[in-house]
């Protein structure tokens, strides 16, 4: 069991203002795939606050750049294609061949323009 305590805000891991914690269950098998965190209102709070303060900043990038940040977004879920086609597996209790070959592709057959 994997265990996802943390959320990322503002460019770093942070924990939960309010730590508490729910078991991700399988599914198929009726077992714990994950511990994740629930947010509260105080993480929602941060968490917009860190996006308003990047919003003046990002709003004025060319489409070039946002394309560009895109295609690095999809080469990194590229690289960790086996770990979310894992990761949907369990959480789904989706058979792997599904979860490799038709759910993780979603992402890579979406062209950037």
């Amino acid at each position: 069991m994997s265990n996802h305590l943390k959320f990322y805000i503002d460019g770093a891991w942070v924990d939960p203002i309010e730590p508490r914690s729910i078991d991700v269950i399988n599914p198929a098998t009726e077992e714990s795939a994950a511990t994740i965190s629930l947010g509260s209102a105080a993480d929602v709070d941060r968490a917009v606050k860190a996006a308003r303060a990047a919003f003046p900043a990002s709003s004025r990038s060319s489409k070039a750049e946002r394309i560009a940040l895109l295609q690095r977004v999809v080469e990194a879920y590229k690289a960790r294609y086996d770990d979310i086609a894992k990761a949907i597996s369990m959480e789904m209790g989706a058979p792997s061949w599904l979860a490799t070959k038709a759910q993780a592709a979603t992402v890579s057959a979406t062209p950037i323009r």
